[in-house]
């Protein structure tokens, strides 16, 4: 099942140029992780309060495919790759229309308030099965 979270490009978001700057891509996945967190009925605060556990990015491959420009519509597009018991690789996309113009692969990790590996939540586990 892939979650799609849109996201519209701001001036804020762009160089000289009017071109999305690279970092900026970050914080679109990072937006369409959060909801799809969300939608997997995991509050985050929550999480963090009762039970100690927060989500980390352990690593991210990325690709540049294509510049995203000031005033367009984008889509994030999150999938589930891969899951063990501390950790889930989402594969995600930025895209306008079916043009994709970002593509990466990134690995969360559960932790402890420690910072040590902790098990994924239950209801995360349940919910991505």
């Amino acid at each position: 099942m892939t979650h799609k979270f849109p996201v519209h490009v701001y001036y804020e978001d762009t160089d000289l140029a009017g071109i999305v700057y690279y970092a900026n891509y970050l914080k679109f996945i990072e937006r369409g992780r959060t909801e799809w967190v969300r939608d997997l009925g995991v509050d985050q605060v929550k999480l963090k309060e009762e039970e100690g556990i927060v989500f980390a990015v352990r690593r991210v491959e990325a690709d540049y495919l294509s510049p995203a420009r000031f005033d367009d519509d984008l889509v994030v597009e999150t999938a589930l790759e891969a899951m063990t018991g501390a950790r889930i690789v989402v594969s995600q996309k930025v895209k306008r229309g079916e043009e994709e113009l970002f593509v990466a692969q990134v690995t969360l990790v559960a932790l402890t308030a420690t910072g040590h590996p902790a098990r994924l939540p239950a209801v995360l586990r349940r919910n991505l099965h």
